[in-house]
């Protein structure tokens, strides 16, 4: 893989099929138009080229592996999605749908703070591992008016279950990595002085089996990629919400249940929106 140079991304090709990539973006790695624009590039080079197996994406500051968007920037970052895919895709959603499609196996190593579409960039990723004393997950979107618009309502209904991801979703509260690895957000909890050493001997033990093994393709039994999102418009938070204008309702009417509602509302391709509920079983 020939990698280009990078404003915000510390980019260290390995000779074991390792791809090493670090986010460092100050002061505190938000999602911006100088990040997208190198995620965009990063994503294209890694579709076309044959040499990387395992990508291990984390963060140069162990505050923060990202914290969020920048909510001064949305349109700036959204025109650099754009770029990924055309304008019809002009989404983070879209941009870590691809992150989830590529032909290599992706690991997010979390330090710090991973929360709102930080957090579904870490979700967009095959695995991820987490420093017990201080990473901290969360979706905070509820909490200001608009649900995650890129992907977390879909990884996490599907990892956490129904009950566990509407508790992380609409409380809008912080995990930590003990929590996170009990309900499923992460793969494990580890020690922060063991958290280095257990991924890169994961990766390098990955990227020496046979390519047929590990390049799966997308839909595979062994690979479940983000659902792509329906299309959506921004909101204020910075994520984006499924527009009702091309977004098709069912036509039975809704259901009034409590527990029925936030998630088949926010996103038709969640992984229970497509399940009717009790009321309607005998439909």
């Amino acid at each position: 893989m020939t990698t280009q140079a990078y404003s915000t991304l510390r980019v260290a090709p390995g000779d074991d099929g390792v791809l090493g990539v670090m986010i460092d973006a100050p002061p505190m790695n938000l999602i911006g138009p100088e990040l997208v624009r190198d995620l965009v590039s990063l994503l294209g080079e890694l579709e076309s080229g044959q040499e990387t197996r395992v990508v291990v994406l984390e963060s140069a500051d162990p505050e923060y592996f990202v914290p969020h968007v920048d909510l001064t920037k949305v349109a700036e970052y959204t025109a650099e999605a754009a770029k990924a895919g055309g304008p019809d895709d002009a989404s983070l959603g879209m941009l870590w749908h691809k992150l989830s499609e590529l032909p290599v196996v992706t690991i997010a190593k979390i330090r710090g703070r991973a929360r709102g579409a930080g957090s579904e960039l870490a979700l967009a990723c095959d695995m991820r591992f987490a420093a017990r004393e201080n990473a901290i997950l969360g979706q905070l979107e509820a909490g200001v008016g608009s649900p995650p618009g890129a992907g977390g309502v879909q990884h996490l209904a599907r990892l956490l279950g129904r009950g566990r991801a509407m508790e992380a979703i609409l409380g809008a509260d912080d995990f930590d990595a003990e929590t996170a690895e009990r309900y499923g957000w992460i793969n494990r909890a580890l020690p922060d002085a063991d958290l280095d050493e257990f991924v890169a001997r994961l990766a390098r033990r990955i990227a020496s089996f046979p390519a047929d093994g590990i390049r799966t393709p997308s839909g595979s039994s062994t690979r479940s990629p983000c659902p792509p999102p329906t299309p959506s418009v921004p909101t204020p938070s910075g994520s984006a919400r499924s527009s009702p204008a091309t977004t098709p309702r069912p036509a039975r009417p809704p259901c009034s249940r409590r527990a029925c509602r936030p998630v088949a509302r926010w996103n038709s391709t969640s992984a229970t929106a497509s399940e009717p509920c009790d009321r309607w079983r005998s439909a």
